[in-house]
């Protein structure tokens, strides 16, 4: 399947709720039931984040039919100021990919996306909640190295990754 990467667009917004919707019934059944609560990522969140210019979706090429979705961000990102049991490898400039999610029909997805960020950013870094055990492995295989620990916003410990190349 040929995939390609595209900034999402307001259009784009009743799909990637819906894969929102996917992800977070995936991550309960796979032992991760409280990282995405409560309609976590809210539609305004996603919204605000197309505006921003950061949401991207991967789209079948075929038939244009949207499989997954992400944000990347330029740093530094606060959230990243402070980490606790371990430290940044480096302090060289990169980008942040935040809520990478599919809606499982194509394999590989993540790799794509993480190839795809790298050709922008030589230094990548990711988060993600101790019970998810699924991304944390998705994340190792494709070359991220565990940092430490780092807390979002609502002062939640995450596991901090960085890749570079």
């Amino acid at each position: 399947m040929s995939m390609i990467i595209r900034k999402a667009v307001p259009a784009d917004i009743d799909r990637l709720m819906r894969i929102f919707a996917i992800a977070r019934e995936f991550m309960k059944s796979s032992g991760n039931p409280n990282q995405w609560i409560n309609g976590y990522p809210q539609e305004e969140l996603i919204r605000n984040e197309i505006a921003a210019g950061h949401c991207f979706v991967c789209v079948n090429s075929e038939d244009g039919h949207v499989v997954a979705t992400f944000c990347f961000i330029e740093g530094p990102d606060p959230t990243y100021s402070y980490i606790e049991d371990g430290e940044w490898p480096d302090d060289e400039p990169y980008y942040v990919i935040h809520r990478l999610a599919s809606d499982g029909s194509v394999k590989g997805i993540t790799g794509f996306c993480i190839d795809w960020c790298q050709q922008i950013s030589p230094c990548l870094r990711a988060d993600t909640h101790h019970d998810n055990k699924v991304m944390q492995h998705l994340l190792e295989k494709n070359g991220f190295v565990k940092c430490g620990i780092i807390y979002v916003s609502n002062g939640t410990p995450r596991i901090a990754y960085q890749r570079s190349k």
